[in-house]
């Protein structure tokens, strides 16, 4: 009986993988890949902020040359190879909204706050995020790793347009951040009400906007001057101007994050049959040993 129920156990381990990898990706920046104790050290964290095996993961390296496909565009900065640090881990069976976890010790300005912000920008309100870098960073490079890792979790590109809207806006916030001294949470929730009020006035005109952003700001006591709230005024703009390019995207990332979810509701309740049948096993196994 006891082999009965270690067999049990090992079809249970062989089907984990199975499970496992729907929706789970890992990306690592380009300088952090090519350094092996880096991403030793990035493996780890990962490892210990999720309950499967990173192993299971698919996994991509992000280049300086795709961060700065976008990044210049938006931001006029390119990166060298050996710039791209920041890395991040997407799981699409949390199944509560989004959860990111930002390591503090690492990632400098970008808060959860922000980064959640800059993905609604891209549809994405849904999974399981984690960012850390094996050296202190800014984490603005590492939304391009977050996207990838959404981008192979889910099996789908997201358009360009929602990658430059989103990229523009964290963009913007962390200059908001820098220049007025506000706090990255304080400008996030700033930026999230002033899209939740355009949405709600059902406008995409930057001049429009602008109007909200000095409202919203003055009544967070939030010192702005014109060229900040016009900045502002852009970026989310541009973020309610990319939704309509998402459709696809929003409707592939809904059915692989059921997917995912479901198979790791599964899997648990494979887990708890077969805990049960072998505690139970156990238990008769004990009382013929007596």
């Amino acid at each position: 009986m006891k082999k009965l129920a270690v067999g049990l156990i090992l079809i249970l381990v062989s089907l984990s993988p199975i499970y496992a990898t729907s929706g789970f990706a890992v990306t690592y920046g380009e300088a952090t890949y090519s350094n092996p104790a880096w991403k030793n050290s990035v493996t780890s964290y990962f490892q210990s902020h999720t309950d499967k095996n990173i192993s299971d993961a698919t996994s991509k390296v992000i280049t300086a040359s795709e961060v700065n496909t976008v990044s210049k565009g938006v931001t006029g900065k390119t990166y060298s190879s050996s710039q791209i640090y920041s890395c991040a881990m997407v799981d699409l069976s949390y199944s509560n909204g989004i959860k990111i976890v930002v390591d503090k010790s690492k990632i400098s300005v970008v808060t959860p706050k922000m980064y959640a912000n800059a993905l609604k920008s891209t549809g994405i309100t849904n999974g399981y995020v984690v960012v850390t870098s094996p050296v202190t960073a800014s984490g603005e490079s590492a939304l391009a790793g977050v996207l990838k890792s959404y981008e192979i979790a889910v099996g789908t590109s997201i358009p360009e347009q929602a990658k430059k809207a989103a990229t523009e806006e964290l963009y913007t916030e962390t200059q908001i951040v820098n220049q007025t001294g506000q706090s990255g949470d304080n400008v996030a929730t700033l930026f999230d009400k002033v899209k939740t009020e355009a949405t709600n006035q059902n406008t995409q005109d930057p001049a429009q906007i602008k109007v909200i952003v000095v409202n919203i700001a003055n009544n967070m006591n939030i010192n702005l001057t014109d060229s900040q709230a016009q900045q502002i005024a852009d970026a989310v703009a541009g973020s309610l101007q990319a939704q309509s390019s998402l459709t696809d995207f929003k409707n592939q990332l809904q059915s692989v994050t059921d997917q995912a979810s479901q198979s790791s509701g599964i899997l648990n309740q494979i887990w708890n049959y077969l805990q049960g049948l072998y505690d139970y096993l156990a238990g008769v196994v004990s009382g013929q040993s007596l």
